[in-house]
């Protein structure tokens, strides 16, 4: 059984950055497509960032210019390198694992942004 640990939330302010870090048990991170998700309260599920099996990087437009998914493959590590964070940035985020029929979710990290 795959599992996905996220860490790395927490409270910043405006302005400031996070790196949320989702360690996975096996050697899936090379072979999975590994994304981020986040939700904000009252709010839908959204894909913040992916990077896919083959390393190409897709962020969504909140994401863009602010925000840098990398993983280590020794490590069997997915980081998220949050900058310049802002209020509507604040939802708990999520790691999945996706390749078709497997696909699977860490428990989430909270991220709140605030003054």
């Amino acid at each position: 059984q795959v599992q996905l640990v996220e860490s790395g939330g927490g409270l910043v302010q405006p302005g400031g950055s996070l790196r949320l870090s989702c360690v996975a048990s096996g050697n899936i991170v090379s072979t999975y497509e590994m994304g981020w998700y986040r939700q904000a309260p009252g709010k839908e599920r959204e894909l913040v960032a992916f990077i896919s099996a083959s390393d190409s990087p897709w962020y969504g437009d909140p994401a863009k210019g602010r925000f840098t998914i990398a993983r280590d493959f020794a490590k069997n590590t997915v980081y998220l390198q949050m900058n310049r964070l802002k209020p509507e940035d604040t939802a708990v985020y999520y790691c999945n694992a996706n390749r078709g029929i497997d696909i699977y979710w860490g428990r989430g990290t909270q991220v709140t942004v605030s003054s």
